[in-house]
């Protein structure tokens, strides 16, 4: 032990690093398996790294003998760079992604075997881009084959959206490893999705390239390897002595299949997660790994971390009360010892075009922008942010920069209605907006209108030429008027008369019944176009707009680490910390969304993500929502709501609230005072039975002054000590 607190010391001195209690433990536990769950501002990575440095300066183990996974490949940067600044004299350890392991299993398994494989992932060529002389290779890019199979099977052009949607139910099914025959049991909203699926795999396996691979596969190839050749099991096994993963909340079942075999000789594991902060079941990431981690691990020891240095004591409370909403955790109390600041700030506007006008006003209030922060759910809310905050000379870096706002398809119809305006002689103009045009214009009579070159009114040829339904006469002739009327209109009043004389709207609705399509998403388009379109005079001056828009993207992505407000959606923001954090558009419909009102385990989530966003704050948080959009109401998030009660308990509302609500803060509220409560600890003992208000009968396995470690029918909770006697919740068992 001596020894032990000499290496902490020494540190100390070094570095000025002070470890607690648990931190210390996680440092000094280096043998058997390891939950280590940190709340948010704990010191996690300091506690990695100096857990690493303990294993190589006391132990003696080579760094080159420890593997290090994280979630990215700017976490692992960061990771190696965090480790030499504190360790300059030692070799840094093995870090890296998992998906750099797997590639390396895979790689490692082609070799043997003599497979030919491709990597089909990388940037992907835009349609106008100069084809290489291998255009054979150049088609097998990922999305392009997607795109490809897609209209092949379909008949239709994908979406950005459904392209998104389609390679985020690939990325699932991998990382969940569903085999085929149940691939139709996963939702989604993409025609044909699941024979996309299965054409793809047959393509990838069948190319004359060899075997393709992207990024999925190489997680599941990765883990088929080794459990197909007992030899590289063992020379992967061989290579690594102790084995630790960073944000293990974010690990998919593959990942954590791959991690469990590379320690099955010694199981020297440290899983560091935060199961409050678990955000990506849509891509795969299984936090009811960790719920169950002692069922795959029943030596593990589990630490919790749940010191605050971040936030102040506000935030602290706030969001440990608030994140108790979610049943299925384990029973963390985050706390902190810094000082109260200011109490949690909130804001309801008139209406959402207020929002960013507020937030520009804020801004312009504050010396230091880089300590600020706006976070949204949907990187769609940054698209007016942007706009509203270039106007007025504050600038922002988008850590989501995302341009696929301005080559959206509705973004394109807009232009392409405006386009008319100029000149009603082009077909290949209407040709891409005839079916969302309120002229009933067929597939055939557009193929019959391309035919005619004489330079006139696609309208006149339509009426004059094409065999038409009498139905379709007047609307023509009414579209041929109105687009006559619209030259030289200001594009904010040309927006508002293509959704609605021209029947815009109308057909993006059908097309939403249709397709599928979100029809909350595509008028928010239509919105924001008309928020970037106010002021300006014509709709030259707004197509030059949009392209300066794209443009600025790409300029604020590059302003990392400067002195300006930072944009970013929720769950990018994991990690991040500022002073000033601002929580955007929380109105229900957006957070929680009307899918995660349908779902016990989307509102879960959605109660993290909302909860890693409050944690990011350290002195200021300001929740802002607004009562109207686009002409209709807008109810305040119900998460604003549970927010309020926390920090202005109201007896009635918390009496008439939504049971949820209730039930999940049972063990922060005042319990009724209890007779035959438990108030020592001297009375909880290894080994002896216990009653709990909500969970039941249970057996005392474990206890210290911190926690107590109880096995329920349900399965093994970890209370905390204090809060169960001070608040009776534990009572001898009735006879």
């Amino acid at each position: 032990m001596k020894v032990q607190d000499n290496y902490l010391e020494r540190k100390r001195l070094e570095t000025g690093l002070v470890l607690n209690e648990a931190q210390r433990q996680a440092v000094e536990h280096t043998e058997g398996p390891l939950l280590l769950l940190a709340s948010p501002g704990s010191g996690k990575t300091t506690t990695i790294m100096m857990r690493i440095g303990y294993l190589i300066e006391m132990k003696g183990v080579q760094p080159s003998r420890i593997k290090a996974v994280t979630f990215s490949r700017a976490a692992a940067t960061d990771m190696k760079e965090r480790f030499q600044r504190l360790f300059p004299s030692i070799q840094p350890v093995d870090f890296s992604t998992i998906h750099s392991l797997a590639f390396e299993v895979m790689r490692d398994y082609f070799r043997r075997t003599g497979t030919a494989y491709r990597i089909i992932e990388g940037e992907v060529p835009s349609e106008g881009a100069s084809r290489p002389e291998d255009e054979a290779a150049w088609m097998l890019h990922k999305k392009i084959l997607l795109r490809n199979l897609f209209k092949s099977l379909t008949g239709e052009n994908i979406t950005d959206d459904q392209m998104d949607e389609l390679t985020t139910y690939i990325s699932y099914i991998k990382n969940k490893m569903i085999p085929p025959e149940k691939w139709a049991t996963v939702k989604t909203t993409v025609p044909q999705a699941e024979r996309v699926l299965q054409e793809y795999e047959r393509v990838k396996r069948t190319s004359h390239l060899g075997r393709l691979i992207d990024y999925d596969d190489m997680l599941g190839i990765g883990h088929e390897a080794l459990e197909a050749d007992p030899q590289l099991l063992r020379k992967y096994q061989d290579r690594y002595d102790y084995v630790l993963t960073d944000e293990s909340q974010d690990t998919s079942l593959v990942q954590h299949a791959i991690l469990e075999k590379l320690v099955q000789r010694h199981s020297n594991l440290c899983v560091v997660a935060d199961d409050d902060q678990s955000l990506y079941s849509w891509r795969g990431a299984e936090p009811a790994y960790l719920l169950n981690f002692k069922q795959v691990y029943p030596s593990a020891l589990t630490l919790f971390m749940e010191h605050n240095y971040r936030s102040s004591k506000e935030i602290v409370e706030t969001a440990n009360q608030f994140i108790q909403r979610n049943p299925n955790r384990y029973a963390k109390q985050m706390f902190t010892h810094n000082p109260p600041e200011q109490p949690i700030q909130f804001k309801s506007l008139v209406d959402y075009k207020e929002q960013a006008k507020y937030l520009v006003r804020q801004m312009q209030q504050l010396d230091n922008l880089g300590e600020a922060a706006v976070l949204y759910r949907n990187n769609s809310s940054a698209i007016s942010l942007m706009n509203e905050f270039d106007r007025a000379g504050i600038p922002f870096y988008m850590k989501d920069a995302d341009n696929r706002f301005f080559s959206h398809w509705v973004v394109e119809d807009v232009l392409n209605f405006m386009r008319m305006t100029f000149t009603d002689r082009r077909a290949d103009i209407l040709e891409k907006i005839h079916l969302k045009l309120g002229g009933y214009i067929s597939k055939q009579q557009m193929a019959a209108l391309k035919e005619i070159h004489n330079e006139e009114s696609v309208f006149d040829n339509l009426i004059t030429h094409v065999p038409l339904q009498d139905y379709q006469i007047k609307p023509l002739r009414d579209g041929k008027e109105t687009f006559q009327q619209m030259r030289g209109m200001p594009p904010l009043q040309a927006i508002r008369v293509i959704r609605t004389r021209l029947g815009y709207e109308k057909a993006l609705e059908k097309s939403c019944e249709r397709m599928g399509f979100r029809k909350e998403h595509l008028l928010g388009i239509l919105n924001t176009l008309e928020d970037i379109a106010a002021g300006l005079q014509t709709m030259e001056d707004f197509a030059n707009r949009l392209q300066y828009l794209k443009a600025l993207v790409k300029t604020a992505r590059s302003r990392r680490g400067q002195s300006v407000v930072t944009f970013s959606t929720m769950h990018s923001s994991k990690g991040l910390e500022f002073d000033r954090v601002y929580m955007v558009d929380l109105v229900n419909g957006v957070i929680p969304s009307k899918e995660d009102s349908a779902s016990a385990e989307l509102m879960e989530e959605a109660t993290r993500l909302f909860y890693v966003g409050m944690t990011r704050a350290r002195s200021y948080l300001e929740l802002i929502s607004y009562r109207s959009r686009d002409g209709e109401e807008a109810g305040e998030s119900t998460f604003v709501t549970a927010v309020k009660n926390i920090v202005h308990p109201d007896t009635h509302q918390r009496e008439q609230g939504d049971k949820q609500v209730q039930q999940a803060t049972v063990l922060t509220m005042s319990a009724p005072m209890n007779p035959n409560a438990i108030r020592s600890q001297a009375q909880l003992v290894e080994g002896k039975w216990v009653q709990h208000n909500t969970y039941g009968l249970g057996t005392i396995i474990q206890v210290n002054e911190e926690r107590v470690h109880i096995r329920f029918e349900s399965g093994e909770k970890a209370l905390s000590t204090s809060i169960c006697l001070d608040k009776g919740l534990l009572e001898p068992p009735s006879s």
